[in-house]
């Protein structure tokens, strides 16, 4: 079986995960970036940012998981970029089209073209806005005393707080 997939960034996680795990046990001892030995003995230190790299790839490939790298200002298909944010392609196309994620048109302005980095960027504020809100619902949820009350005064608050209006960004 090969290990690589359709796409010449995709690298498919090896059958045996023997060695995939030992470079595991080696990559946690060690806090350090080490260095890359070369055939010819020639060794060279391994920049900190490659080795942060190096780990997260090993610890991917070791769960089983299929690995892309692609730089962050990688443009992608309105397919690729919802299925990077794990939702449907139509739903991706109401969020260009609402201005909240930036986007281009190919030669020709048939189809749409979104970079890496401003999913990257809107998966963050979205992350933000989230932890936002859970803050805001727990601090509520602590000035009413609800962590000191039984869990049907719990359960009633939260029924309430579901049926008010969703905070927008």
């Amino acid at each position: 079986m090969t290990t690589r997939a359709s796409s010449r960034h995709t690298v498919l996680p090896p059958e045996d995960l023997e060695q995939m795990l030992d470079l595991s046990h080696f990559l946690a001892q060690h806090s350090e970036p080490a260095g890359l030995v070369g055939p010819d003995g020639q060794c060279v230190p391994l920049p900190l940012e490659a080795y942060t790299v190096l780990r997260e790839i090993v610890d991917a490939m070791r769960q089983g998981k299929a690995i892309t790298v692609v730089p962050v200002d990688k443009t992608l298909t309105t397919q690729e970029a919802a299925n990077f944010l794990g939702i449907s392609r139509p739903t991706l196309v109401k969020i260009l089209e609402s201005g909240e994620i930036d986007f281009t048109y190919t030669t020709g302005g048939r189809h749409r073209r979104v970079r890496l980095q401003d999913l990257v960027d809107y998966q963050e504020k979205k992350r933000r806005a989230s932890r936002s809100a859970l803050d805001d619902m727990t601090a509520e949820a602590a000035a009413e005393g609800l962590y000191e009350a039984d869990a049907s005064l719990y359960v009633e608050a939260l029924a309430a707080a579901r049926m008010r209006p969703p905070v927008t960004s």
